[in-house]
């Protein structure tokens, strides 16, 4: 497993790179606040905005995901510890005032970079209204 990509996988800078040719800036692997040991893939941090690309295998997807046949439960045990961390993750964020955008490596990062920017763009126009009133 620690030959295992963690960050920067395929999906994640296909990602990064559309939204930077967008003109949108972000932090990498940013610390979930109050939460050690875990980071957001994609931070925009002004707007609070963590995006997160999930690996089909490592989060159980729920059209890609398998399961190994040799020594099943503990894997079993490893990708069900996996998801409810990405849970709990998420309801931290959540609590703490970020918006939370998941999508799985499968999903088209063109696709993917329209929702972000779209989210990114509401925040920005909702943090502008908010100092004009």
């Amino acid at each position: 497993m620690s030959r295992q990509v963690s960050k920067d996988t395929g999906a994640e800078l296909a990602v990064r790179q559309l939204l930077h040719a967008a003109g949108l800036r972000y932090r990498v692997e940013y610390p979930v606040p109050g939460m050690p040991r875990r980071r957001i893939d994609i931070a925009f941090t002004g707007a609070k905005i963590a995006v997160l690309i999930d690996g089909c295998f490592w989060h159980g997807c729920p059209q890609h995901a398998t399961y190994p046949k040799a020594n099943a439960e503990w894997w079993r045990q490893k990708l069900d510890r996996n998801m409810a961390r990405d849970r709990e993750t998420t309801e931290h964020l959540i609590a703490e005032g970020w918006t939370v955008l998941r999508f799985w490596e499968h999903e088209a990062p063109e696709e993917v970079a329209v929702r972000v920017g779209a989210a990114v763009e509401r925040r920005q126009t909702e943090r502008t209204r908010g100092r004009r009133e």
